[in-house]
């Protein structure tokens, strides 16, 4: 850590984030810009001295003889990323604070899901990256439904999911990188207020397949959650309580689907 506090810089940030401190330093003080951009929903500028942790930014750039130097980004004094390219370092960072975030969160529990509000409730879509929520959430909102989130479903004791609000991140086919889209460019809007969950869909996409759903109990909307949630490892016992509670009354439907436009269409209209 002492040498990486001697590399030299320029600027930095502490703020806080669903109760977690978190730091960042740069090398140069023109990407703080870009950093902000990067941070979490809802954060806020923080001056305690002390954080849980701290990025350290090193913007290489040109050196001597044209010979470009390596963009170094460090997570407390390990080294997570090097390379030429700033925007895929910047993608690193801003994928690895949210998930830092996302598991020392207080009084709230995370989980890879999308998330839009319907009729006053929320339906949640728990799953991890490639498993077609993301394509899902943009064909509900498409159809009318509220956008909260296709990244996490953030959640508090009362059973509540909170607004998570970034654009969604989309990726064209064959693309390995997502192009960030806000719900307005797809005709919607996002959600503002916390809602009462309403409807869990335990579904993944399937060439060729029709959506059929059957009806799941609570339970196995519960597992389908903690399967997704990002503390469950640290306290799968806490986690398992919390969400019980946080989906009490909450329907479940589960089942393989084909075509996003067409299923959006009929899950709205199973929503009371």
């Amino acid at each position: 850590m002492d040498k990486i506090d001697r590399l030299g810089w320029a600027d930095g940030i502490s703020f806080r984030s669903y109760g977690v401190s978190v730091g960042v330093r740069v090398s140069d003080h023109s990407v703080m810009d870009i950093v902000r951009e990067l941070l979490p929903p809802g954060w806020k500028p923080s001056t305690r001295p002390l954080v849980d942790r701290l990025y350290s930014l090193f913007v290489g750039g040109e050196a001597r003889r044209g010979v470009r130097r390596f963009n170094l980004l460090y997570r407390d004094a390990s080294l997570l990323g090097r390379s030429l390219s700033l925007e895929e370092l910047c993608d690193v960072f801003q994928s690895d604070l949210k998930l830092h975030v996302a598991e020392k969160a207080r009084r709230r529990v995370f989980v890879h899901a999308g998330v839009v509000g319907w009729r006053g409730v929320a339906l949640l879509i728990p799953g991890r990256s490639f498993s077609g929520k993301t394509t899902l959430v943009a064909e509900l909102v498409r159809a009318g439904a509220d956008y909260y989130s296709d990244e996490y479903a953030v959640l508090d004791a009362e059973g509540r999911v909170h607004p998570f609000p970034q654009p969604l991140g989309i990726r064209a086919e064959g693309a390995a990188r997502q192009e960030r889209v806000a719900a307005e460019d797809l005709g919607g809007r996002p959600g503002k207020r916390p809602l009462k969950v309403g409807l869990i869909l335990a579904t993944k996409y399937r060439p060729n397949a029709h959506w059929r759903p059957r009806e799941l109990t609570h339970g196995q909307g519960v597992l389908e959650l903690l399967a997704n949630a990002v503390a469950a490892r640290e306290d799968p016992g806490g986690v398992l309580s919390f969400l019980s509670r946080a989906t009490e009354g909450a329907r479940v439907l589960g089942g393989p689907r084909g075509d996003a436009r067409v299923t959006a269409a009929q899950i709205l209209g199973k929503v009371i």
